[in-house]
């Protein structure tokens, strides 16, 4: 456009300079053609605009948005239509108590109120991108500062709503996932109803206040101590039920001496013992019928 006007010019300045001055009239011509060809230059540039990849073009001309989208590479346009491109990727807005960490400079994290009327602070990083046929709408309902004026607003709300329905040890520990499923699908919805495409929801950090920080500790210490009771109390148990089998084993063994041995099996262990010492010589013994035995332990 910007050429396009400055042929016009030309053209307009050669013809007042060509009256104003009868020396420059034999320059007309070419100043005319000068012109010409300038506005000839601006209105093809003018009518071809290359969208980035990664980005669409929404057409607008005098405040009208055009439905249509214009898609990465060349296209072909009316030299007085305005693009506003619009990105389609995934973008990344974080909301951190980290200074520099988040999109807003110093402490930018969401503090809501859990059901036990305690504050926690919620660090939230959301991946979105735009819908590439919505754009046109998002430019013409929203702008393209859709990211201050939908996504941050609209986190920050659902998150408080929420979190309501917790109390701050849940948040913290075993409804963790669930509370984040929640606002992801309520996140989700809005966002569709305005244009936009929730990728993923990551709870980054919740920060308990100190006092509930150090209830949750004494309870994790007095759970670690309860079940290392436990353990020692079943490895005593083992060892009991150990010994008492032990006791009982040697029970039966002192029963069975008591009820099985007799004088033939005692007189036969002591044979077998003299036999295998090495001290024992010739033995003369009586196999209780007067009848003599005669042992030699070589």
């Amino acid at each position: 456009m910007t050429i396009i006007l400055i042929g016009i010019v030309i053209l307009v300045l050669g013809f007042a300079a060509a009256k104003a001055d009868p020396q420059i009239r034999n320059f007309k011509s070419m100043i005319q053609i000068v012109g010409v060809v300038v506005i000839i230059i601006g209105i093809s540039i003018s009518t071809v605009v290359q969208i980035e990849p990664g980005q669409v073009g929404v057409q607008k001309l005098f405040g009208k948005v055009n439905n249509n989208i214009l898609e990465s590479g060349l296209n072909i346009i009316n030299p007085l239509v305005k693009v506003v491109t619009f990105d389609v990727r995934t973008e990344n807005y974080t909301m951190s108590g980290v200074h520099d960490e988040g999109q807003k400079q110093g402490d930018d994290a969401i503090r809501v109120l859990s059901a036990d009327g305690l504050e926690v602070i919620v660090d939230l990083t959301v991946l979105y991108k735009v819908v590439p046929a919505e754009a046109p709408r998002i430019l013409q309902e929203v702008g393209i500062d859709y990211r201050n004026v939908l996504v941050r607003p609209i986190c920050r709300t659902k998150i408080r709503d929420n979190a309501v329905y917790y109390d701050a040890v849940s948040l913290y520990s075993t409804k963790r996932d669930e509370f984040q499923s929640r606002i992801f699908a309520d996140i989700e919805k809005n966002f569709k109803e305005r244009g936009l495409l929730l990728e993923q929801l990551l709870v980054r950090n919740l920060t308990l206040p100190e006092s509930v920080k150090a209830t949750i500790e004494s309870k994790i210490n007095a759970e670690q101590d309860a079940q290392k009771m436990t353990f020692v109390l079943q490895k005593e148990r083992q060892e009991a039920e150990r010994k008492r089998v032990e006791a009982q084993g040697i029970a039966d063994y002192q029963k069975i001496l008591s009820t099985g041995l007799s004088d033939k099996l005692l007189q036969y262990e002591m044979i077998k013992a003299i036999s295998v010492s090495p001290n024992a010589k010739l033995i003369f013994m009586t196999n209780g019928k007067n009848l003599p035995i005669l042992v030699d332990s070589k």
